[in-house]
């Protein structure tokens, strides 16, 4: 069954102000089979201010068809001006526990959950990585279940909130006027401990956005800590490269439905239930390069080294699944 969507908050229990009708939740890609399988959640990137449809559903089916059963967690971002603070982490704390739960539906081994994050999406997944002690759930039922990863994906990773801080995505975070103790909170590698689960990391060294020493950083201190991990630098490829498949590079499965809290906050302006002008829905579309139907318009402007690119940084998930097989004893 793929496409299941199941909201991962009730009603009552989530009230970040910039929702407008939209509930965190976890897309589904399960296996039909009895087998019980391991399971991968998938966080794609955006800067804490969307859910990339280009890191959702095509990494989802990579790792279906690797055997895993899969969920895209579709998590709350900021594309306005209400700071999250801790809310995307406390929405992949629930996920995984919410789905350890369910582990005899789901059909899932609840001791091999591991994650996989890219960009803002991997910091979320580090986040979990090294506070996951720190979250309480509201309700007794899930706050008694493990919500530690057994192993993550770290996908050009946002990771440090110090000199090579991607500041959009702590200032989606914490706003304009964030306190030095959050953005310690959130610079990932100073949190590391021996308690954190095995790594992957990739990058390439010609990020643009995030600057490669956020991956290194990290890697460096799990070195330290003793956490088991890997660290992949390739040398061309742009920032958001996702599978790094020809599938990526032509828009190939970008399912919108990783935009539905974007386009809930979009009708919310048009509807004139926000203090945003009109034109503010507009501006969102046109920043994150969208059509009103949740297509991606964006194109890579130099197809021929793209091309080159992938033929390198594209062997990173084949890599990242026989970690995955070594760390998670599959």
């Amino acid at each position: 069954m793929i496409g299941q969507r199941s909201e991962i908050w009730r009603k009552e229990e989530y009230d970040y102000p910039a929702a407008y009708g939209f509930i965190p939740l976890a897309v589904s890609y399960l296996h039909e089979d009895k087998a019980i399988r391991p399971c991968m959640v998938v966080a794609p990137g955006g800067a804490y201010q969307r859910v990339s449809p280009a890191e959702g559903d095509v990494v989802a089916r990579y790792f279906y068809e690797a055997g895993y059963n899969v969920f895209v967690l579709v998590y709350t971002t900021n594309p306005l001006d209400q700071p999250l603070k801790t809310q995307p982490l406390q929405d992949i704390s629930r996920a995984i526990r919410l789905i350890r739960a369910r582990e005899r539906e789901y059909r899932i081994d609840p001791e091999k959950v591991a994650v996989c994050g890219f960009s803002a999406g991997a910091h979320l997944c580090g986040s979990l990585c090294v506070h996951n002690s720190d979250i309480r759930d509201p309700r007794p039922e899930y706050d008694s279940v493990p919500n530690r990863p057994d192993a993550a994906v770290l996908a050009y990773p946002v990771i440090s909130s110090g000199k090579y801080a991607h500041r959009d995505s702590f200032r989606a975070l914490f706003g304009e006027g964030a306190a030095e103790e959050e953005l310690e909170y959130m610079s990932l590698e100073k949190h590391v401990t021996g308690q954190t689960p095995p790594c992957f990391l990739w990058q390439t060294a010609s990020d643009g956005s995030v600057p490669v020493e956020n991956s290194y950083l990290f890697a460096k201190a799990c070195r330290k800590a003793g956490v088991s991990f890997a660290h992949h630098v390739f040398s061309e490829g742009v920032h958001g490269m996702s599978l790094a498949s020809k599938e990526w590079l032509e828009g190939k499965y970008r399912d919108p439905y990783t935009l539905e809290q974007t386009f809930s906050i979009i009708r919310a302006i048009e509807e004139g239930r926000t203090k945003y002008p009109k034109e503010k829905g507009n501006e969102i579309l046109e920043r994150f390069e969208l059509t009103g139907t949740g297509k991606e318009t964006w194109i890579p402007e130099d197809r021929d080294n793209m091309l080159s690119a992938i033929s390198e940084v594209g062997m990173w998930p084949e890599l990242a699944k026989r970690w995955l097989e070594r760390e998670l004893k599959l």
